[in-house]
């Protein structure tokens, strides 16, 4: 969809094309998820070894759907999010590093909520709802140091509204990009966006960039971070590598990538509703990465709402601005982060670059 489609179909939902305009191009560079209000987000870094979790918090309970794409996920809680089982809201969700060993990190958070009085009302007492996803980073120092039930508790305990820490921090901590083709890698990370718009109306999204493609920049089409060449110059270009023939033949090593993140909204929608915005906004993932949804990778995306606008909002709309804030997000993670050993970050290929 071009620019001009684009905010034609936003202007059709009832919302001004000088007020997209503004919020498109300029507030989504500046948001985070956040800025939905309600909304906190807290990391722990481990400082043994570049991993960790972060936790999207909204004790009140969201309203919450979700969408698996790739073929090698790990979660938790996952199946009580379809549209046809009881419960519809959550308490938090957990983004991790760690491998499926991380999915422990989200029994922290439930016991954080428990002393908080916060989760789903049942004949003896409160449950909090903490689905959680995961991705691979054993491969980035010590793979037997990872992120537990302590770990999430901690990101719980850091959780706050207002301006999100970016980059290599939290489940964005050992995350890399550019794993497939041949090609060497570079460092991923965890990144942050929103949309705000003049009647209120607030969609925003936090992923964690993982992935075994290239991360594209959508404006451009040129990569930004992703599979490097030999010497470690330039871009190998992984789908134009596949083009020509080479790397076609070799599979990259199965599970160990996934794009996780939360697309986060203050429009009132139901559990069937959210789940298609958890659908939609892959289409940002789609558009920032290359190739993604891969067979090698897990990607999962949570979509929840916390209802509070009062305004009348369009599905469309809002699925339409939860993948330009994916997008977004996966833009600012990759050009956040810093670097580790044997993962250059994209600062530190636009410094050498420089210095040629």
């Amino acid at each position: 969809m071009n620019r001009r489609s684009f905010i034609a179909v936003l202007a059709a939902a009832g919302l001004a094309e000088r007020s997209l305009e503004r919020s498109l191009y300029a507030q989504t560079r500046e948001g985070f998820i956040t800025d939905v209000d309600g909304i906190k987000v807290g990391h722990f870094t481990e400082t043994r070894r570049p991993t960790g979790c972060t936790v999207v918090l909204y004790e009140r309970g969201a309203v919450a759907g979700v969408d698996v794409r790739g073929s090698a996920p790990g979660t938790r809680e996952t199946d009580l999010l379809k549209p046809t089982n009881l419960v519809d809201k959550v308490n938090a969700i957990v983004l991790s590093g760690g491998s499926a060993f991380g999915l422990d990190s989200a029994s922290g958070v439930m016991r954080y909520l428990e002393e908080h009085d916060a989760g789903y009302a049942t004949a003896t007492g409160k449950v909090p709802i903490v689905p959680a996803a995961i991705l691979y980073d054993l491969n980035v120092g010590e793979g037997k140091i990872r992120p537990n039930a302590d770990a999430g508790y901690k990101a719980c305990t850091n959780a706050k509204a207002g301006p999100v820490e970016e980059g290599s921090v939290g489940a964005g901590a050992g995350a890399t990009v550019g794993k497939i083709g041949g090609g060497k890698p570079m460092k991923g990370g965890i990144g942050t966006s929103s949309i705000k718009l003049t009647n209120g109306l607030v969609v925003g999204a936090i992923v964690v960039v993982n992935c075994v493609g290239d991360v594209i920049d959508p404006e451009t089409g040129k990569i930004v971070a992703g599979a490097r060449t030999a010497d470690g110059k330039s871009f190998l270009n992984i789908v134009q590598t596949f083009r020509s023939g080479r790397g076609a033949t070799q599979n990259p090593p199965a599970g160990q990538n996934t794009t996780i993140g939360v697309v986060a909204t203050n429009a009132r929608f139901d559990k069937t509703q959210m789940t298609k915005i958890a659908e939609m906004a892959h289409d940002g993932m789609a558009r920032a990465i290359n190739p993604t949804h891969t067979p090698s990778d897990g990607d999962t995306l949570f979509a929840l709402t916390t209802g509070t606008s009062a305004t009348n909002a369009n599905l469309t709309a809002i699925g339409v601005l939860g993948a330009e804030a994916v997008s977004e997000a996966i833009l600012r993670a990759v050009k956040k982060a810093k670097a580790v050993a044997g993962f250059p970050s994209v600062s530190e290929i636009s410094q050498n670059k420089e210095r040629d």
